[in-house]
């Protein structure tokens, strides 16, 4: 399985790491320490040398319960100068972090290779513009929006939904005009989901990727690994390159991190093995 863009060849037969670049100044796992083009390309640097081969770069925050919305106007401005700069000094797949559609046609238009979209593509003209553009594009997952997503989510089986709702919206992509082989699933672990709901797909996580589409597993150092190990933000990484591990044997082909060393270790060796079924055990 390989995935096209721009000229560029990306070979999912092995792990791929996306490095995650949050050029905003209230970010969830790094508190806008790179929000300015200089800090911002010295990690960009820095995660490609750690093993990253797509950078992922977002101008609004999503974190959970006090995400503030982000205009068109902002999120162009904060994103499309950090899209041109990237794709001027580094030979790197980029996505983009945005469900706006005017987002991705300016970013397309200075390099970018991925669309990451955290509302699968359903904001207005979204899904026309991704047509448009015949990029790569990840949909995912998400119960509800980022200030409300967690206030009690529900499902009657949080495997079958969360597979539901991408089966559902692959189907209209490609209905739309999306190309098969272009489409990416994300599960959207810590997107409107439980404790239990993520590490339930997370079990489950090879029943997508038996989807026929490449599956995205973004782990690092969210709620569902402060929650096992009652670890502040900044003291997750073991228990992210852990799951980054369990996703590898489980088949994901993106794993998307803050912090790569360990990660890049742990998918690379999480492919050469095979675990039994049931590793991961929930408890109530």
């Amino acid at each position: 399985m390989k995935l096209y863009a721009n000229n560029k060849c990306l070979d999912l037969s092995v792990p791929q790491i996306m490095g995650i670049l949050n050029f905003t100044p209230d970010s969830f796992s790094d508190s806008g320490q790179f929000f300015s083009l200089d800090k911002a390309l010295f990690q960009v640097e820095k995660m490609l040398e750690e093993g990253a081969t797509i950078i992922d770069i977002g101008g609004e925050s999503t974190r959970p319960n006090d995400a503030d919305e982000v205009s068109e106007q902002e999120e162009l401005h904060r994103v499309v100068p950090v899209v041109e700069a990237v794709r001027s000094r580094f030979d790197c797949w980029i996505s983009v972090d945005s469900s706006k559609a005017v987002v991705m046609r300016e970013a397309a238009s200075v390099g970018m290779d991925l669309i990451n979209d955290i509302r699968a593509l359903q904001e207005p003209n979204a899904l026309e513009t991704a047509v448009k553009l015949a990029l790569p594009v990840c949909i995912m997952h998400m119960q509800g929006q980022p200030r409300t997503m967690q206030a009690n989510p529900h499902y009657e089986n949080v495997v079958q939904d969360v597979f539901a709702f991408l089966q559902k919206r692959t189907n209209e992509c490609l209905s739309a005009g999306v190309k098969k082989e272009n489409l990416i699933w994300d599960m959207g672990f810590c997107f409107g989901k439980s404790v239990q709901h993520n590490y339930q797909l997370l079990q489950n996580l090879n029943e997508f990727c038996h989807s026929g589409y490449p599956v995205l597993a973004g782990l690092s150092r969210k709620s569902m690994i402060g929650a096992v190990l009652n670890k502040a933000v900044d003291q997750r990484v073991i228990g992210s390159a852990a799951g980054a591990l369990i996703a590898a044997q489980k088949g994901a082909k993106f794993y998307a991190y803050t912090m790569l060393q360990q990660h890049q270790i742990c998918s690379k060796f999480g492919r050469q093995q095979k675990m039994p079924d049931g590793f991961i055990t929930i408890k109530n």
